[in-house]
């Protein structure tokens, strides 16, 4: 039996932001390309591709935006989609200091149910780098390393928590075209 759409500390499971975008002042140019993003970015419509590593995002949006990347450059990411319009606001913000346009919100046009099922398969991939980096981080002589790893710590925490929910709803959108109600059932990962 699939599990019925249900509300998550007064938000929807799915909202769907990108109408929003250009209401918010202050946004950021987006300019990354999806076949470029950093695989770590939670599928969903925002994400970053060749993000800068200046380590700014998380001043504006903690929970939403991480550092990492491969060959020793940890660019930015997004490891939460914002889910009302208060996120949004932060994580556009976050997103307008990266200098080289780096992020996009076109991911709705690119991820189809099949992807994000491909994605969410791969999880023990993820989970390993964040083990591996929250050690690292969290024993750093940096303080902004540190910072980080309680970010990373918090990724893991909605991995294994809440994360499978959002990306049923986020399918169920992807498929259906609409946010699921609380009388739909939501779609298998």
């Amino acid at each position: 039996m699939l599990p019925r759409m249900s509300i998550d500390d007064g938000r929807p499971l799915y909202w769907a932001p990108v109408p929003h975008v250009d209401a918010v002042p202050d946004r950021p140019r987006f300019g990354g390309v999806f076949a470029e993003r950093n695989w770590r970015n939670v599928p969903g419509p925002f994400y970053a591709a060749g993000t800068d590593n200046c380590w700014v995002g998380r001043a504006h949006a903690p929970r939403h935006i991480l550092y990492g990347g491969d060959g020793g450059h940890d660019s930015e990411f997004l490891y939460r989609q914002p889910r009302t319009l208060d996120e949004l606001r932060l994580v556009l913000r976050g997103m307008a200091d990266d200098p080289t346009i780096g992020w996009a919100r076109d991911g709705d046009a690119h991820w189809t149910p099949s992807s994000v099922r491909a994605w969410w398969d791969d999880r023990s991939r993820l989970r390993e780098w964040l083990t591996a980096k929250h050690r690292a981080f969290a024993e750093s002589d940096r303080g902004q390393e540190r910072e980080a790893a309680t970010g990373l710590r918090d990724y893991l925490t909605y991995l294994d928590g809440d994360l499978a929910r959002h990306l049923q709803a986020y399918v169920f959108f992807l498929d259906q075209g609409v946010a699921p109600s609380s009388r739909d059932r939501l779609p298998s990962l």
